[in-house]
């Protein structure tokens, strides 16, 4: 369990830099979305209802490098649509090899085939593959039949090629514990990726589902459960223990969504991947002219429900960074 050592000990000097400075916001993980085009049709994803002409779009490599400079998060997941549709997507990824960010390329597997052999194992760089449970409950998720095949034998292939591969799952109100445990169980333990991701599920209004979305109470039920027996530090999940004491429902946090911003081809979205309510043209510009305090549970209904990775996980990290005994537990797992 725990995030990669050489990445713990960046963010961690990280976070001191920005204790240092007096800096009050500040990016930890950078959501760089190049494109909103896909090749899969996800039930609880909106980002292809974007028009037409958006979905042509591509965005820049320098807009893209001088995103991820103007924030200077030390880590950046690549995101969209399907960033492996991009043209320029391995130039994207080298180039923030070379300034040493540690890159998450979040893809759903079916297009690693065409475009492995552009890219080279570092330990900057990770495959994030989206899985959604076993195969029948994966398939179902993405809305085609055959994906968990190809994307199990897509990491298979990087894997062998010397890969870092992590995975990241989505939980629905159809899911139980016991699904939760399976799926785990056999990214751990059988198909042995690197590292875990996993969330619930947030009631993203775009997305063509809108009846499986998890409430707070369900959410914590449900890793609760998946949970007990100590059963989570069996795993390599790629989350601080606070995070995952978060869902379980152990502890609560106030959602930091500019910790985890989101950039893509209109710019800096308020407040942030999961919600629109506009766009900044900067990352100061975002986190000093949004009303960060009209958002979060008990202010904006629409966070009602909301346990998101992308608000909850930074506040996680600092709330770690700020104990030392949550800093040695984390170090420990």
């Amino acid at each position: 369990m725990g995030v990669p050592l050489r990445q713990a000990v960046k963010v961690g000097s990280y976070l001191m830099k920005q204790k240092i400075k007096g800096n009050k916001r500040f990016a930890l993980d950078l959501e760089l979305e190049p494109l909103f085009a896909c090749n899969l049709a996800c039930e609880g994803c909106g980002k292809i209802q974007q028009p037409a002409d958006q979905l042509k779009r591509r965005m820049s490599v320098e807009d893209a490098l001088g995103a991820v400079e103007e924030c200077g998060a030390p880590i950046v997941s690549i995101a969209g649509g399907e960033p492996l549709m991009h043209p320029q997507i391995e130039e994207i990824v080298s180039e923030l090899i070379k300034r040493k960010k540690f890159v998450y390329l979040c893809t759903n597997a079916l297009l690693m085939p065409r475009k492995i052999d552009k890219f080279r194992p570092s330990p900057y760089f990770a495959w994030a593959v989206h899985i959604d449970g076993l195969e029948e409950r994966h398939d179902e998720s993405v809305a085609k039949k055959g994906v968990f095949a190809q994307a199990v034998d897509n990491i298979k292939d990087a894997q062998a090629r010397g890969f870092r591969v992590t995975t990241n799952s989505t939980f629905f109100s159809t899911d139980s514990p016991q699904s939760v445990i399976e799926v785990l169980d056999y990214l751990n333990n059988d198909l042995k990726v690197d590292q875990m991701m996993l969330s619930p599920a947030y009631a993203y209004e775009k997305a063509p589902d809108q009846d499986h979305f998890l409430g707070v109470e369900e959410t914590r039920e449900l890793f609760r459960k998946a949970f007990a027996d100590g059963r989570r530090k069996k795993w390599r999940l790629n989350h601080t223990p606070l995070f995952l004491d978060f869902l379980e429902g152990k502890v609560d946090f106030p959602c930091t969504a500019w910790g985890i911003p989101s950039y893509s081809l209109y710019g800096w979205q308020r407040p942030c991947y999961l919600m629109d309510d506009g766009y900044a043209a900067s990352y100061r510009e975002l986190c000093e002219d949004t009303d960060w305090e009209a958002y979060g549970r008990g202010r904006d209904p629409r966070c009602s429900n909301c346990m998101a990775h992308c608000g909850y996980e930074p506040t996680a990290v600092m709330a770690t960074m700020g104990s030392l005994r949550e800093s040695m537990r984390a170090m420990r797992s």
